[in-house]
Parts: C-alpha cells; structure tokens; sequence
C-alpha cells in the first residue's frame, strides 16, 4: 500500500469510497472543489491501482479541519486510516498548520481511538450535528507544534 496525491482519476473511486462510508455524502462537485485547492491536503491509499482510503484536510490560516477520512470496509482495522491521518498531519504541519480540528459522531468509537491515538482531544460537542442518524457529534483538536503530536509518514 502506498498514500499518494488525490488525481483526478482517481475521483470515481473516492466517490464510491464516499457514498458507501458516509449516510450524507459529499458531492462530486464538493470533493473536486477541494482536489483543485491549494489549501487541501487529499491523501490516498491505494494497493495495485485500486483506491483503499482517503483523507480531506483543509488549512485555513494556521489551522486546518479534517473532512473526511474514509477507509473501504473491508480493509478497515488494518492502520490504512493511520496511515492517511499520519500524512495528513505531516502535510499540515509542513505547511504551517499549528492546530487541526475535526468532528467525529459520537458512537464512532474506532475513529475517536484513531484520533486519540495521534494526540487529538475533546473540546467541544456540536448537538445534533449528524443526521441520517441524528447524532451529536465530538469536537477535537490537535496542536500540531506540541512534541507529542507524533505525525510520522508511512509507507
């Protein structure tokens, strides 16, 4: 498995990614929109041409929020969402982001450990903010100066 950019022909797949990961899912039109900006961090696993997982972190000033972060079920629990958190932050950070927020549904136990496991923290929570489920979700955050904020890029 390797992360790379996001292409454009890779878009299909993303959005077959999206659809299935997610009961709201991003447009097309939305998930080009952050292909083409220059403030998107849009890493991608993929394994012998086909995609696995991706990731959507926008930098707005020196802060970044992470999108999305979606990983095929049946490849889920083996470190790909690890993988394309890590190149994220390290993106991020190489690009002068200090601080990373995201959202995450409150019953996502898998993905708040993922989120804990790199450093991300509860500081907030947004009352139903989800719908299809209505749920509330968890605000975290990362500082990504602090020394235990551990972003390394695997291969």
């Amino acid at each position: 498995m390797e992360i790379i950019r996001a292409r454009n022909e890779l878009i299909d797949s993303i959005m077959e990614i999206e659809r299935r990961c997610f009961s709201i899912p991003w447009s097309v039109n939305s998930v080009r929109f952050e292909l083409e900006s220059a403030d998107a961090i849009f890493p991608v696993a993929v394994e012998e041409g086909r995609v696995l997982g991706f990731g959507i972190l926008h930098k707005i000033g020196d802060e970044g929020e992470l999108f999305n972060l979606a990983v095929t079920e049946e490849r889920r629990g083996r470190g790909i969402g690890a993988a394309l958190l890590d190149a994220a932050l390290l993106q991020a950070k190489e690009m002068g982001v200090k601080k990373v927020y995201l959202e995450v549904r409150r019953s996502n136990t898998p993905a708040r450990r993922l989120y804990e496991s790199r450093g991300f923290a509860v500081c907030g929570m947004r009352k139903n903010y989800y719908e299809e489920p209505r749920e509330d979700a968890m605000l975290m955050d990362l500082e990504l100066l602090s020394p235990d904020a551990g972003v390394e890029m695997r291969e």
